[in-house]
């Protein structure tokens, strides 16, 4: 499977998982089968994505929109929230500074605990990705907040 199905297909499964599988068969109206072949790396589910109404429907409950910046990353461009749609309560920079020092901290104690044998598995390298994500998405609402002030 190439590179580029192979990075759709694992932000595919973080986007079911954000949003919890009873959820996502729900929201979707698909079974949990067919949304585990949109995102199986098995040769025979090679060529089954996510439709983009079902990946819509997703990220519209979900923490991020896992599929849509995995989209983008693949042909080079940055998105950002748009600000009217933002969940803004906070708002401060300051606490976005510590929440950006935290989720920075579980990525390198993450990554520390993945490389303690030398050899980063499967399992640790999915955490390790869970825990980039939740750091983008820190890194995005304090951009957001900057381009407030």
């Amino acid at each position: 499977m190439a590179l580029p199905a192979r990075y759709l297909k694992k932000h595919t499964e973080a986007l079911v998982k954000d949003v919890g599988i009873k959820t996502a068969c729900v929201l979707s109206g698909k079974s949990k089968a067919t949304l585990g072949r949109y995102y199986s790396d098995r040769d025979e589910h090679a060529d089954r994505f996510m439709p983009v109404d079902v990946v819509a429907a997703l990220e519209a409950k979900s923490g991020f929109p896992h599929v849509t910046a995995a989209l983008a990353e693949l042909r080079g461009v940055s998105i950002s929230y748009d600000r009217a749609r933002a969940n803004t309560d906070e708002g401060e920079i300051n606490s976005d500074v510590i929440k950006l020092s935290q989720r920075f901290a579980l990525l390198m104690a993450e990554y520390n605990q993945s490389i303690a044998d030398g050899v980063i598995s499967i399992n640790e390298a999915k955490r390790l990705l869970r825990e980039t994500v939740a750091l983008q998405q820190v890194l995005l609402d304090m951009k957001l907040h900057l381009e407030e002030t």
